[in-house]
């Protein structure tokens, strides 16, 4: 069986077009093509807490890194990230990261939302990741787990209200990460423009 996996993998790889960069995941054996690309919301979400967050490790031998580290979770396993935060550059070796991320987040789009609240939340979960944000663009929500006891626990959830007349305006709530405090944001800092060619 995992030499026909390996077949797969390896004439999937060979296919016309991608002879190229091809973002793919592989998780239990199966190939999931990161594409067609996500809705413009997700790459906006994104760019805001990248940036958030790298403007405070400039000092620090942490790094994050957006959609362009492979978590190998073994020797044929691995996923890649929107968000991650690493604080083992030794065990970055060929663009694959082996270690255990301080912080994973997943931006839920409709072909992922499935497996990122699922599959990857488990396999986050047994690689030991101490704190997994997932964030829903259309509803302007967050979620954040924190690894306890080997298990993800839901910490908070946010929706965003930007109405400063709302009672549940909550806009410049500043939210820290467990793991390295002094990086925060605030959830408008977050959801920053992410309604930015939408066409509404």
């Amino acid at each position: 069986m995992k030499n026909i996996l390996k077949q797969v993998e390896k004439e999937y790889l060979a296919m016309p077009g991608l002879e190229g960069y091809k973002k793919i995941e592989k998780i239990d054996g199966v190939i999931y093509e990161m594409s067609p690309s996500a809705p413009i919301c997700h790459g906006i979400i994104n760019g805001n807490i990248y940036t958030a967050i790298s403007n405070h490790l400039k000092d620090s031998v942490c790094r994050v890194f957006m959609e362009n580290l492979d978590f190998y979770l073994g020797e044929d396993e691995w996923l890649v990230p929107d968000i991650i935060i690493v604080c083992d550059p030794h065990d970055i070796k060929n663009g694959r990261y082996r270690g255990t991320p301080k912080f994973i987040l997943e931006i839920l789009s409709p072909s992922t939302a499935k497996r990122d609240r699922t599959l990857k939340k488990r396999k986050y979960e047994t690689a030991g990741v101490e704190e997994l944000w997932l964030i829903e663009p259309k509803g302007k929500s967050l979620e954040i787990y924190y690894l306890e006891d080997g298990k993800y626990e839901l910490e908070d959830t946010w929706l965003l209200e930007e109405d400063r007349e709302d009672e549940d305006y909550n806009a410049d709530i500043r939210i820290k990460l467990r793991g390295l405090p002094h990086i925060s944001m605030t959830l408008a800092d977050i959801f920053e423009n992410s309604e930015w060619g939408s066409g509404n």
